[in-house]
């Protein structure tokens, strides 16, 4: 498998309620290659939908929901940062962005307090947005730098779009910091095209139980739990794909999926991802084999949900 495009997007700036530029990119990646892909699909994008982007294909019966915004930093006062989600703190570490005075590039700096600053050598313009200033690479078996999460779902995504005949893909914003765009996405999914079955698409961590290189990740549980006989529906299709995955029961760290749940609607959803080691850092660390399986598990799904 190539990761040119994967290279290209861990790359894109776009923090939780700033994905404008994250948004622009895909809507022209799907404009210029939707032509190509076995069934071409309805564009929801614009002022009813911010920066999310819905992709409508054939029949649809089930949702897949992929965050294309990435955690970070916000200026704040006397270089101080606020964090945008939950980034790993690491003195030392490199960041980008630009405000009005122009580009800025400076290292992470925290204090016993646990108070976390910047070392740009002018003051950054209050509310200017900082990102994870690194660069893919690849090593062997691995991918790794920023934003795997979810850098990579929007990866996968694009890829399952190359196959898809029928199914919806939703590309959704703020995940990272608390959410708020999946309420009236999924409205809008249920009331249109009367879907019951979600899958979000994201990326879990590496723990005691979850290793590197032994296949995607079925989450049975995180800090939310899914309603068990559709979980269990998806790991009997999991087991009669023959594709490789991991159970995860987890009780913290949370996703879409809690939107989804505390929606007015009855809809079913499940987390399936690959997992990543150094989480939240500028070097997230994902098994290649995983990456695969992680595609050709959402290929095999969304054929049978």
């Amino acid at each position: 498998m190539e990761y040119d495009l994967l290279n290209k997007l861990t790359h894109i700036y776009g923090p939780s309620g700033d994905e404008r530029e994250i948004s622009e990119f895909l809507l022209e990646y799907i404009d210029l290659h939707q032509s190509s892909w076995v069934t071409q699909p309805k564009v929801f994008q614009g002022e009813d939908f911010q920066n999310n982007i819905i992709l409508v294909f054939g029949k649809p019966k089930t949702a897949v929901f992929t965050h294309i915004d990435t955690i970070g930093f916000t200026a704040r006062y006397d270089n101080q940062l606020v964090s945008i989600g939950s980034p790993a703190i690491e003195p030392g570490t490199s960041l980008r962005g630009q405000d009005g005075l122009g580009p800025i590039e400076c290292s992470l700096k925290s204090d016993d307090e646990g108070r976390v600053f910047h070392d740009f050598g002018r003051t950054v313009q209050r509310g200017t947005n900082l990102v994870w200033n690194a660069s893919m690479k690849e090593s062997g078996d691995y991918v790794e730098g920023p934003y795997m999460d979810n850098r990579l779902g929007v990866f996968a995504s694009l890829k399952i779009a190359e196959t898809l005949e029928n199914g919806i893909l939703v590309f959704s914003t703020w995940e990272e910091h608390f959410g708020g765009s999946v309420p009236y996405l999924i409205k809008f999914v249920h009331e249109k095209y009367k879907i019951r079955n979600t899958i979000v698409c994201d990326i879990t961590w590496v723990t005691d139980g979850i290793m590197p290189g032994h296949g995607v990740v079925i989450s049975m549980r995180d800090r939310n739990i899914p309603r068990r006989e559709y979980v269990e529906r998806v790991i009997g299709l999991a087991d009669e794909s023959g594709i490789p995955y991991q159970l995860e029961v987890e009780g913290n760290g949370s996703s879409d999926g809690r939107e989804i749940q505390q929606s007015p609607y009855p809809i079913d959803w499940i987390f399936i991802g690959a997992a990543e080691q150094n989480v939240h850092s500028a070097h997230e660390k994902v098994h290649k084999s995983d990456i695969q399986s992680m595609i050709d598990m959402y290929n095999f799904l969304l054929e049978r949900l």
